[in-house]
């Protein structure tokens, strides 16, 4: 038997086991849900970007023609002014496991980061100015991540500790118990690591963060909408998270926050803005924060971006977060094995967790050449997305990814990397 029989034969083989896992697949209807992009094979990058739902662009038509023209002004009074709580209600109880009036969407990621590491690095009676000055983050957390806390180190006189942990298995909780201290104001870490897809252990790590008295911080970018959580009963101070990938809101969509309900009224973040002022249209000359959940808002609300994620919201809801991690993990299960049986051979390295239990919705490998077949798969169709140095990530969002979709994907970088050997 040659050498491409033998292998047409083992891509046949995944692909009936493919058909197999989506005909099985209690969450294939929700397929069907999502818009098709001409021309494109395979969509790898939903962890990056989620795909718009087909009914995008009559919601938005009907909000600029009823909501905003034809209610004008009135909508703020009917509906606008609570939406930013509201809207974060429902991401936390869907997808936070986060009881109400915790959760609240405002600003950009970036924004909502730094004001909570403002806040909690000033928090009253055990913040910086009674000893607790430094800030715990890894090496490996996502840029803005790290450039936030260089900018807040460097505002307030913080220090921060380096974590450096396993670049595979991301961070663990020894590496936290071993650097956290009576010094410790925040640890702030991701819950999925945006490179290796590397799942945080959150409730023992929170609670190693909590033996220190410290606060502890976590981004939730790449594992809201896909990963449960509890966020209440894991004991949880803070954390962040965007909308644009897993809950699907569009690009630049924003982000949310949550706040714990017995910090509320005690960390004041630092963007005074009046809509975070206790009576929002007093107009007053000195500034006093809302008591509630409402003192995380700054500015004006992007009310038309918080339109596309509500969707998708009710289809998280419909599938429910733990039937959203069941075709997840079916899915980068197979995409694992896919890369055993068809990439290994020709060098591709695993770079993330091999045990499912702690690895989020990516898959990433890595290979040499893997920046010019980025390129090469895009212009076929083929769309995932480069990590430097050398790293693919297979983002497979579950709810808009099909099994055999996945696999399209891999046979792809292997007929990539093959062309390009010659």
């Amino acid at each position: 038997m040659t050498t491409s029989a033998a292998s047409r034969i083992a891509d046949a083989a995944l692909l009936d086991l493919a058909r197999t896992l989506d005909a099985a697949d209690p969450l294939r209807a929700h397929l069907d849900a999502f818009s098709e992009a001409p021309g494109v094979a395979a969509y790898l990058d939903g962890n990056s970007l989620g795909r718009p739902l087909r009914d995008i662009p009559e919601r938005l038509a009907a909000f600029a023609r009823e909501d905003w023209g034809t209610r004008l002004i009135r909508s703020w009074d009917e509906q606008w002014m609570a939406l930013p709580m509201e809207l974060g209600d429902r991401i936390g109880r869907i997808a936070l496991g986060a009881a109400p009036g915790q959760t609240v969407v405002a600003d950009s990621t970036s924004v909502l980061i730094y004001k909570l590491m403002r806040a909690a690095l000033d928090r009253p009676g055990s913040g910086r100015t009674e000893g607790r000055t430094e800030l715990v983050i890894e090496t490996r957390n996502f840029p803005t991540d790290r450039f936030l806390a260089e900018g807040v180190a460097a505002e307030t006189g913080a220090t921060i500790r380096w974590l450096e942990p396993d670049p595979v298995l991301g961070v663990q909780v020894a590496d936290v118990a071993a650097v956290v201290s009576d010094r410790t104001a925040l640890v702030s870490l991701s819950h999925v690591d945006y490179r290796s897809g590397a799942l945080a252990d959150m409730p023992a790590i929170t609670a190693a963060v909590h033996d220190a008295g410290a606060l502890m911080m976590w981004d939730l970018c790449h594992s809201a909408g896909v990963v449960p959580m509890q966020l209440d009963d894991w004991g949880v101070d803070l954390a962040v998270g965007c909308t644009y990938k897993y809950l699907n809101g569009g690009p630049g969509s924003p982000a949310f926050a949550y706040l714990r309900r017995e910090h509320q009224g005690v960390l004041r973040q630092p963007i005074q803005g009046w809509w975070s002022a206790a009576d929002i249209f007093a107009m007053g000359p000195a500034y006093e924060p809302a008591g509630d959940i409402r003192q995380l808002l700054s500015g004006t609300p992007p009310i038309t971006s918080m339109l596309a994620m509500q969707g998708m919201l009710d289809l998280i809801e419909q599938a429910t977060i733990d039937g959203v991690r069941e075709k997840s993990l079916s899915l980068t299960d197979l995409a694992v094995r896919a890369v055993d049986e068809v990439l290994a051979p020709l060098g591709v390295r695993l770079l993330s967790p091999r045990d499912a239990s702690i690895r989020g919705g990516h898959v990433t490998i890595g290979h040499p050449e893997f920046r010019e077949v980025t390129k090469a798969l895009w212009a076929g169709g083929i769309i995932p997305d480069f990590r430097f140095p050398d790293g693919i990530r297979l983002g497979l969002s579950p709810l808009s990814t099909s099994h055999v979709e996945t696999i399209t994907g891999v046979l792809a970088v292997r007929d990539a990397l093959e062309s390009r050997a010659g």
